[in-house]
């Protein structure tokens, strides 16, 4: 298969292959985007042995909706119980797999005081990212275009991940004053050497190339290729991964990443970003930027002064916590981080954030506080914390369907 051999066993940690296993995580959507018709916003196409999930908001970038998370949760349910259909696949309309989820909906519902609406989105997307990361029957993911934040949580914890030439993936939460989430503890943590805090941290963007090369993808084809390998899922009969497997193979690619790809600076990123601190990890990049002159150092180190002070500490924590949890672990502790956002306890830089980059678009966000050197252990620790002893925590069915490692 096409990917580099090194990365095979990150593949394999990122999920058992027998089935145990433009902006955010959460996106932000235009205002119309609001009204589409909720009986619309997942389609369903039946095939031979399969059922295939269309995820069709394209004029938001089939940002997730708690009604559709909702919906999703119904549908794989009664797929998972239906014994004449063998495995799964899940797919974008339009320009987009899936952008995340909506932003803007929370940043009002947050300024109306509706908090019990915003932890329900959480909690049914969350709840939904861990049936397909536990997914009874073989899973196929097509990531034919903007794949952020939420999209990859609903799609990377599944068996199979096809990504193309038009794929762009990301994790920007810490630019709106978020955290990685979605699962983002959990796969991140997971790539080769300390990639997954260079991209929790920074934001930055990876191809289809990018996502072969470190296991995020498991499959690649040109995008143009698409209708042959959904003509050949659409006949297959099977529920045995293995087959499946046999003919995403036939129709993949064997491809590498291309020159400027952060793949070909590894070490590079491994020297500066395995410190145990984000001061530690800003020192090594200056360090490397004094030394070499090296453009990527400076135009990394100016991302780094452009997001939230309090995300990067948060992310960087999450990340190495999620590296040994399981994935039902990451998804429960990034519930309670998502709820320290919402209520503002700890700060109001997820408001912020989103009020700067995507709602009035000053892109001059007041971060609180505005340093790396005045986030505290107090507010980090808090941010991991319930938000008090009567809050309950995320419930997962870890009883019936086991997590993977």
């Amino acid at each position: 298969m096409q990917r580099f051999k090194a990365a095979s066993l990150v593949r394999n940690g990122l999920h058992n292959c027998r089935l145990l296993s433009h902006c955010r995580g959460l996106c932000s959507l235009p205002d119309h985007a609001l009204n589409d018709d909720l009986g619309h916003q997942v389609l369903v196409e039946g095939k031979a042995w399969s059922r295939t999930a269309i995820l069709n908001r394209p004029s938001a970038l089939n940002a997730l909706t708690t009604a559709m998370g909702a919906r999703l949760q119904k549908l794989y349910k009664s797929w998972e119980d239906n014994p004449d259909i063998g495995f799964i696949v899940m797919k974008g309309s339009g320009k987009a797999f899936c952008a995340g989820g909506d932003v803007v909906y929370l940043y009002h519902m947050i300024n109306k005081g509706k908090i019990e609406e915003c932890k329900q989105f959480f909690s049914t997307l969350y709840a939904f990212m861990y049936m397909v990361g536990t997914c009874l029957k073989p899973h196929v993911a097509i990531l034919n275009g903007i794949t952020m934040g939420g999209g990859a949580g609903v799609s990377i914890p599944g068996t199979f991940r096809i990504a193309t030439d038009k794929t762009v993936f990301a994790t920007p939460e810490t630019l709106i004053g978020f955290h990685p989430d979605a699962g983002a503890s959990f796969y991140l943590s997971h790539l080769p050497g300390h990639l997954g805090e260079f991209v929790a941290l920074t934001g930055e963007r990876l191809n289809g190339l990018d996502m072969i090369a470190s296991g995020l993808a498991t499959h690649y084809l040109h995008s143009s290729r698409l209708p042959l390998i959904e003509e050949e899922l659409g006949k297959i009969v099977t529920d045995d991964p293995s087959v499946i497997e046999a003919s995403l193979d036939k129709y993949g690619e064997l491809v590498y990443p291309d020159e400027k790809s952060v793949l070909h600076r590894i070490e590079l990123v491994d020297k500066c970003f395995s410190h145990d601190t984000v001061e530690e990890i800003i020192d090594a990049l200056e360090c490397e930027a004094g030394r070499t002159n090296d453009a990527w150092c400076t135009s990394t180190l100016k991302r780094l002064k452009e997001v939230s002070p309090l995300s990067l500490k948060v992310a960087l924590r999450s990340i190495r916590e999620g590296r040994f949890q399981t994935l039902d672990q990451c998804l429960v502790r990034e519930y309670r981080m998502s709820l320290q956002s919402i209520t503002k306890q700890v700060s109001n830089d997820f408001c912020e954030g989103v009020r700067a980059r995507v709602v009035e678009k000053d892109f001059a966000p007041k971060w609180d506080p505005p340093s790396v050197e005045k986030v505290s252990n107090y507010m980090v620790d808090q941010y991991f914390s319930p938000l008090s002893e009567f809050e309950p925590d995320l419930e997962l069915p870890t009883e019936l369907r086991e997590a993977f490692t």
